[in-house]
């Protein structure tokens, strides 16, 4: 059971209290209590947190109008956003960054992600190999700044991340954002303290950022002080906040630390890094809608899929228009994550990763059609066609029938929205302005 799973099930426990008393409150911290616990979070914050929420809930009469659950809810969710940090709003300006890390942790890919991240925002970045010590590190690092559209220094077989240093300092002049991967390691070690020393010296970086997994739990506290005493971090990536139950525990031990989380990492695609804010990471696990990123991701994706928006209008719906709309959805991460935005956070994981299966299914086989049957699907209402097309994206002729019968589901629906004036009047308020 994740995070999430466990404050939603401890939440439900009160649907049925008509009032708040002490034996409501313990037997709801208790159920609490496990969760947090199950998710590494650290025992001592565990502690603090229910001890505040029972005295907050005691303290003072239940508010009019409000239930029991929506008061604790608040309560929980406050207590939650403070033990789990602050808000981080990024400077859009020149900088340097040094990207450091353990072996598993993401840091690789994360410079990527941190590269594209600044690049889409108007500051041209560029990607410096710094890890001396992994085969590989160079090709790896040099095919994810092409996948990134980003800029690329090293020096293949250079031992000397000095040098290294020295050398992108010099090609990279008119980058504006320059992050510097280091080497990584089992544990942080004498030599790679070194390495970073070096490197840091070097490069006079003005953001120094660890990198961590969340599947580690609270050993992220005890690693972020650790590099701190090294190099004296500036914030904190976490990464892999998809799909680990652990991501509570990493959360708040990093920022027990007194080390400020500036990312994290919620897919393996280079897009799925997100501005760290606890308030939306909380709410995402209360299942509180978070339409505003919701909105960015779609913008986002669109833009990455080199998509008009107006082939995704709702008016036009044709295979083609359906085809942009599966490719900018492929582009927003996994679709857990985007249910999440919406709230919907319990959907069975069975029924989530057959959706990812037929959406990649869906993509292949409208792939496979001419322009005109992507046009007019009325064409594809044919055996000929039908048979055609599967063999043509390498599914079968019962996978086209279920697209056709899918889409015609679809269109049904969408119909009836355009004639639903009152439901296009409050979609309205949360599509967004492309």
């Amino acid at each position: 059971m994740d995070l999430g799973e466990g404050l939603r099930k401890a939440i439900a426990r009160l649907s049925g209290a008509t009032i708040i008393d002490s034996k409501s409150i313990r037997e709801f911290n208790k159920e609490l209590q496990k969760a947090l616990l199950g998710s590494d979070v650290e025992v001592k914050l565990v502690l603090a947190l229910t001890k505040k929420i029972e005295e907050a809930a005691l303290k003072s009469d239940l508010p009019e109008g409000v239930t029991p659950r929506d008061y604790i809810t608040n309560l929980v969710y406050e207590e939650l956003v403070k033990l789990m940090g602050k808000k981080y709003e990024p400077v859009l300006e020149p900088k340097r960054i040094l990207l450091l890390g353990l072996y598993g942790s993401g840091k690789t890919t994360t410079s990527a992600k941190l590269a594209k991240f600044y690049q889409d925002r108007g500051l041209s970045s560029a990607l410096v190999c710094c890890d001396v010590s992994r085969p590989a590190a160079y090709e790896q690092l040099e095919t994810l700044a092409k996948q990134a559209g980003v800029g690329f220094f090293g020096i293949k077989n250079e031992n000397s991340v000095r040098r290294i240093v020295k050398g992108a300092v010099s090609a990279l002049k008119d980058k504006k954002v320059v992050i510097f991967d280091s080497s990584g390691r089992n544990a942080l070690d004498a030599q790679l303290i070194e390495e970073l020393k070096e490197i840091n010296s070097e490069a006079d970086p003005k953001e120094k950022i660890l990198v961590i997994s969340a599947d580690i739990g609270q050993v992220a506290g005890k690693q972020a002080k650790e590099f701190d005493e090294a190099v004296r971090l500036t914030g904190v990536i976490v990464t892999k906040l998809d799909g680990s139950g652990k991501g509570g525990g990493a959360l708040s031990a990093v920022n027990a630390a007194n080390v400020n989380i500036t990312f994290i990492g919620t897919g393996e695609k280079l897009g799925n890094i997100e501005l760290y804010d606890s308030k939306k990471f909380v709410g995402r696990l209360l299942g509180i809608p978070d339409i505003e990123s919701l909105i960015s991701h779609v913008q986002q994706a669109v833009k990455e899929a080199n998509i008009n928006p107006e082939e995704m209008a709702m008016t036009e719906l044709n295979f083609e228009s359906f085809y942009a709309q599966l490719k900018a959805m492929s582009k927003m991460g996994p679709i857990k994550n985007m249910l999440g935005m919406f709230g919907v956070v319990d959907a069975p994981k069975e029924m989530l990763e057959q959706s990812e299966v037929k959406m990649k299914r869906y993509k292949s086989i409208i792939g496979s059609m001419t322009a005109e049957e992507r046009k007019d699907e009325r064409l594809m209402h044919n055996s000929d066609r039908i048979k055609r097309v599967a063999v043509g994206s390498g599914t079968s002729e019962k996978d086209v029938r279920e697209l056709l019968k899918d889409f015609g589901k679809m269109k049904k629906m969408v119909g009836a929205l355009q004639n639903d004036r009152d439901m296009k009047r409050k979609l309205a308020k949360f599509m967004p302005k492309m």
